[in-house]
């Protein structure tokens, strides 16, 4: 009898230490996973950093061309930048609801943040398609194009935000909130959180500096 009852028991320790180990590996993988998409945001500012140095030294290129100060509307641009500040507040409210494990609340704050973000996009394009019809193209100077780099750029990394978002939607309709799920939702709010940044330095730069 006492022979069944250690056994019993020996089964029993080793499958909670299997258990233990499988939750420390899937810990350990989950960190990982968040550590380097840190390493990608990284890398990101390096790039971004680089678009902005070549727009200071490109801003007076302007080849008897239109400068920021005759193109830029800051009001226009101002809705822009409160719509992007807007959506990483919704992103923000749509974490908040996956650590409380309301499934129905995150669906509708990153559906909110979807349309803050297509808002955004929208607006952007309807700014480069004025400038483009009145000769304000990116080959119009060294000015406009670094202008339609560094803003273009950053618009491409909204849009490609916006196709994660839209993945992510389905996914949690699908799966539900799933380990998976979660951690996926974990880099997308840096991400989309590190997209609001870089826009309040191009605003800044770009427009408020370019408007002067």
């Amino acid at each position: 009898m006492s022979t069944q009852v250690l056994d019993r028991h020996s089964a029993h320790a080793a499958g909670h230490a299997h258990d233990h180990s499988h939750d420390h590996t899937h810990h350990d993988t989950s960190a990982n996973t968040v550590f380097g998409f840190w390493v990608y945001l990284m890398s990101d500012c390096i790039i971004f950093a680089g678009l902005f140095a070549a727009f200071a030294v490109l801003r007076g290129e302007v080849a008897g061309g239109p400068s920021g100060k005759e193109l830029f509307e800051l009001n226009y641009v101002l809705v822009e930048t409160f719509l992007l500040l807007f959506s990483s507040l919704t992103s923000g409210m749509a974490m908040v609801a996956l650590h409380n494990g309301q499934k129905s609340r995150l669906q509708f704050w990153l559906a909110i943040t979807f349309l803050f973000g297509v808002a955004f996009i929208g607006m952007e394009i309807n700014e480069f398609h004025h400038m483009i019809a009145e000769g304000a193209g990116p080959n119009r100077s060294a000015f406009l194009s670094s202008f339609f780099t560094l803003v273009g750029t950053h618009g491409l990394h909204v849009a490609s935000g916006l196709l994660w978002m839209a993945v992510l939607i389905w996914q949690i309709a699908r799966k539900g909130l799933t380990p998976t799920v979660g951690k996926r939702l974990a880099c997308f709010a840096l991400f989309w959180h590190f997209l609001d940044i870089v826009w309040i330095g191009v605003f800044t730069v770009v427009y408020l500096m370019g408007a002067m």
